[in-house]
């Protein structure tokens, strides 16, 4: 069985009419991993609830987030909602539904580790973009980094390794996990492109970072030969012990908000690329938002995962 963890209360963030990172990203995925021929194949996990584990979540948020920031995303939510950044609105629920999101990447990491199979984490709002004072571009906290960090928690887990493969540079992940000697961060994004970091020549404080900038109109034909020479090295010389995937599918070529031209099914060649490092792997959802692929993009990554 292969598990992916989703609540409805994820589509209780709201952003507004005519914004991108809409409800309904999830509801068009869940809709389409039912209809799948291999449905009876996915397990549904309801995430951990935040009144579960309040006390080790906010700790775990503070290892990562000013708390002025924590406050901040909860204050804003207290009033009814309002805006993190020109890009980033909240809603009244968006505070719990963000921590929840924390919760439910946690929940990611504990299955993958606990079975040795991949797990996926539908659920919203994403947070490659969320640095230690502010939210931006969407992300509200570092789901990726606060996973990761979370991991190396765990008995037996040394080295935890970030793969993002959202067609944005994980600007807030890079910055929260790159003097973290067991933590690698590996991004491949267009370039130029928000939020304009994510340089070839950043490389961590432990050279545990690799950024591969890739030029708009890049189709598969690029991002192969950057697996194979760069990633795939990178990843197997540093032998993570557990995988976190930044799984964002707005590198698709109809994707609205970039310009990168990959189809749904070659994000199951990265899948692929990714069992060759290890079974462990938490795929966490970020960017797409083009229904049709996005759905379609998810569906082609856990195919490869059964």
């Amino acid at each position: 069985m292969l598990t992916v963890i989703y609540s409805d209360e994820f589509l209780n963030h709201k952003t507004g009419l005519f914004h991108p990172e809409r409800p309904e990203r999830l509801t068009a995925i869940v809709n389409a991993l039912k209809s799948v021929s291999w449905r009876e194949q996915l397990q549904w996990q309801q995430p951990t609830p935040v009144a579960e584990r309040r006390e080790s979540l906010i700790k775990l948020l503070e290892t990562v987030h000013t708390p002025a920031h924590i406050q901040q995303v909860k204050a804003i939510a207290d009033r009814g909602g309002g805006y993190l950044d020109g890009d980033t609105p909240m809603s009244a629920e968006s505070y719990d539904v963000a921590l929840l999101a924390v919760s439910a990447w946690l929940d990611g990491v504990d299955r993958a580790w606990d079975t040795g199979r991949p797990a996926f984490v539908l659920a919203r709002p994403p947070g490659h973009h969320a640095e230690a004072d502010r939210g931006m571009g969407f992300c509200l906290f570092s789901n990726a980094a606060i996973a990761a960090y979370y991991a190396l928690q765990q008995p037996g887990v040394q080295k935890v390794a970030i793969l993002d493969w959202d067609v944005h540079h994980g600007n807030g992940t890079q910055a929260l996990v790159e003097d973290h000697p067991r933590i690698a961060y590996c991004s491949l994004h267009q370039s130029p492109c928000y939020p304009g970091t994510g340089y070839a020549d950043e490389r961590g404080t432990h050279k545990n970072v690799l950024n591969i900038p890739m030029s708009p109109g890049s189709t598969i034909g690029l991002y192969k030969p950057a697996f194979e020479a760069y990633i795939m090295p990178f990843l197997q010389q540093f032998q993570p012990d557990l995988l976190i995937v930044s799984a964002g599918y707005d590198a698709n070529e109809d994707d609205p908000l970039a310009s990168i031209s990959l189809q749904p099914e070659d994000f199951g060649l990265f899948t692929e690329y990714c069992l060759q490092l290890t079974s462990k792997i938490v795929f966490g959802l970020e960017g797409g938002y083009d229904l049709p692929s996005l759905s379609q993009s998810v569906v082609a990554t856990l195919e490869k995962c059964l």
